[in-house]
């Protein structure tokens, strides 16, 4: 039903080693490192030097000495009858110890599956992380006929309607800076991906909610708005999607919306509170 897509090659991994050559405090090696664990999408079980070079943009010389010390350290595990590496469970300790402590995960939760059960579709809190937004909590309908994105799984920000929501809530300049990137990446799909952009900007402020009826996955539609969630934390979006036979954007716009608005209006008073 869902197909997560498939995003090659972070442009913020090329384009962020340029300005820290000018850093005397930036590690490259380090940053390295990160991006090439960072490369492991929610579909990949393994990858190999070649891959991860292709995604990282980096040489695959590099690549496979930057794989044989995370290996060492057992943030990635080699398989011995591909050569091919998997993370290691030295990464649980990083991404357990960010979930625990996200507080909002807790507070959202049940208001999230109130209008799960209400709208039968699926519900997601999500997260800024370079091009793609990261899913960090999710609640289905009671229905079988919901997307099957778990915690963890990574959307592209332009195309979607949690993605346009964060683009919508953060300062103007940060929004130009990140919409410059995007264009980067890739020149010949921009004037689309902007004018899907401008659309949802100009649905922000006049519905509320950002919206995307087909056009990351053809049969999927979804609406999100975003939040501040205080603590230090960039702003975050919440969504709901669904297959577009099971929910129609008429239904989406006139019985969803309002109670989507209401629900991250809850969220943000309690966690003011």
């Amino acid at each position: 039903m869902d197909r997560p897509a498939n995003i090659q090659l972070e442009p913020e991994a090329e384009g962020s080693e340029s300005g820290a050559k000018e850093d005397r405090h930036f590690v490259t090696a380090l940053a390295r490192g990160l991006e090439v664990l960072a490369c492991f999408r929610s579909g990949d079980k393994t990858l190999g030097n070649q891959e991860i070079a292709q995604r990282c943009g980096l040489p695959k010389s590099t690549v496979s000495r930057l794989t044989y010390t995370l290996t060492k350290l057992g943030y990635l595990i080699q398989l011995e009858d591909s050569g091919k590496y998997r993370l290691g469970t030295a990464t649980l300790s990083l991404g357990s110890a960010m979930l625990a402590k996200l507080d909002v995960r807790a507070v959202a939760r049940p208001l999230m599956q109130e209008l799960a059960d209400f709208s039968r579709a699926m519900v997601s809190l999500g997260a800024r992380d370079r091009m793609s937004m990261i899913y960090v909590e999710n609640c289905r309908s009671s229905s079988a006929l919901t997307l099957s994105l778990d915690i963890g799984s990574r959307i592209p920000v332009a195309a979607t309607a949690i993605g346009r929501a964060w683009l919508a809530a953060i300062p103007e300049r940060e929004r130009v800076e990140f919409m410059e990137r995007v264009r980067e990446f890739d020149e010949t799909a921009w004037p689309e991906t902007e004018r899907g952009i401008r659309k949802a900007l100009e649905d922000y402020r006049t519905l509320g909610v950002t919206c995307s009826f087909g056009d990351w996955q053809k049969d999927v539609n979804a609406i999100a708005r975003a939040f501040n969630p205080g603590g230090g934390l960039p702003p975050m979006a919440i969504n709901c999607g669904a297959p577009s036979f099971l929910l129609s954007k008429d239904f989406l716009l006139e019985e969803v919306r309002p109670r989507l608005i209401e629900t991250v209006s809850r969220l943000e008073g309690m966690l003011a509170r």
